[in-house]
């Protein structure tokens, strides 16, 4: 394998910054994600590999990835997947870098989780820094309740904010156990703060335990004491993050009532990232892997509006052409940063590792691996 096959695919994020988005020049044009020959040599650097790599690959990417990924999940399932193939030296995870770090988290020290563009990122777990959380629980801590406030955080999010809620008595929570995750909260003190997902924290206080809207506020990070007063955040049951999921949040009650408009009997089955709006007025309402069952158990002939990530839905529609199956919006949106996770940036990584060079390896400071596994053990025991 010459050197100029592997530098002609360097492209967004590979041996960079991944707080930027600076782009690395390629020796002419890089191939289309199709191009039989760059399809051949993913396969040919695949074999080569062999068992000492897996490749995970997240429900959103893009087909031409899918295709060559041992796992297919969601962001947890697979770092799950990772920690069991513990013969696997290079985890090569096709997601965004929280959940590459979530892999990292869970595997051992002889395995090495590589992402195939560092600036794979996630807007949500950005959304939510260190800094910003520790100004947060410093404003909790001299008003009084942080001792009485009990951090959930969504898998959504760094290894770093996973570390604080360990370190500071919470759990983390998927979308599926986000209702057990805060119940438990509850019994540990009379707040949750949760992160970073507002609408998944606010609708699971509301549709799944029964709490009002006015239990909830919202902490916004850029204002002083997070836009709120003291009594405000004292009478709180849940102290929501202003965080949001870019793709779930854009349906809305106008897409729906298009789409109803549109398709006779048709049921709206959406994400818990969404809108509470938009969740109040869907029929059906579940996680990546609830919408995938759902989908499946369907009866032939019904007709579906899915409010998820497009690659997942337009896959879900390939997968089962007996059933009506339409994207909620009428703008198409794909997960953008997961999106850059492509053919190329796969081939890239394969063909270095083979030529025995490891690249974009993600690694978790020690103690904040510490502090995550320990909420990660919270949710496990739930």
């Amino acid at each position: 394998m010459s050197t100029s096959n592997v530098t002609n695919l360097l492209l967004l994020g590979s041996q960079s910054d991944p707080l930027s988005e600076r782009g690395v020049t390629c020796a002419g044009e890089v191939p289309d994600a199709s191009d039989p020959e760059l399809v051949s040599r993913a396969r040919v650097a695949r074999a080569a590999l062999g068992d000492r790599a897996i490749i995970l690959g997240h429900h959103y990417q893009r087909d031409e990835v899918i295709n060559f990924a041992d796992i297919t999940g969601d962001s947890f399932k697979l770092a799950q997947a990772a920690q069991k193939q513990e013969t696997a030296e290079f985890v090569i995870f096709c997601g965004v870098h929280f959940m590459a770090e979530s892999a990292d988290i869970l595997t051992s020290e002889k395995q090495q989780v590589i992402l195939p563009d560092l600036a794979a990122g996630c807007s949500m777990a950005d959304m939510a820094t260190a800094s910003q959380v520790d100004a947060c629980w410093k404003t909790l801590t001299n008003l009084g309740i942080a001792s009485q406030t009990i951090p959930v955080t969504y898998m959504n999010s760094s290894a770093a904010i996973k570390s604080f809620t360990g370190e500071n008595g919470g759990t983390i929570c998927t979308s599926s156990n986000a209702k057990a995750a805060m119940e438990w909260a509850f019994t540990q003190g009379s707040k949750v703060l949760f992160l970073p997902d507002q609408h998944l924290g606010r609708n699971t206080a509301v549709q799944s335990l029964g709490l009002s809207l006015d239990d909830c506020v919202l902490w916004n990070p850029w204002k002083e004491m997070g836009g709120l007063t003291a009594a405000e955040l004292e009478n709180a049951k849940v102290i929501l993050w202003r965080g949001h999921c870019s793709v779930h949040g854009r349906f809305s009650i106008e897409s729906i009532d298009d789409v109803r408009s549109r398709i006779p009997g048709v049921k709206i089955l959406v994400h818990p990232e969404c809108t509470h709006e938009v969740v109040t007025n869907a029929d059906v309402v579940g996680s990546t892997e609830f919408i995938i069952r759902t989908i499946e158990n369907a009866p032939s002939g019904s007709a579906w509006a899915i409010g998820t990530e497009f690659n997942l839905v337009s896959r879900l529609a390939k997968a089962h052409p007996d059933k009506n199956i339409v994207y909620l919006d009428k703008t198409l949106c794909y997960c953008s940063t997961m999106n850059r996770i492509d053919l190329p940036h796969l081939v890239w990584v394969m063909e270095s590792l083979v030529a025995g060079h490891v690249v974009n390896q993600i690694k978790v400071d020690p103690r904040v691996k510490q502090f995550s596994q320990l909420a990660l053990e919270r949710m496990l025991a739930l």
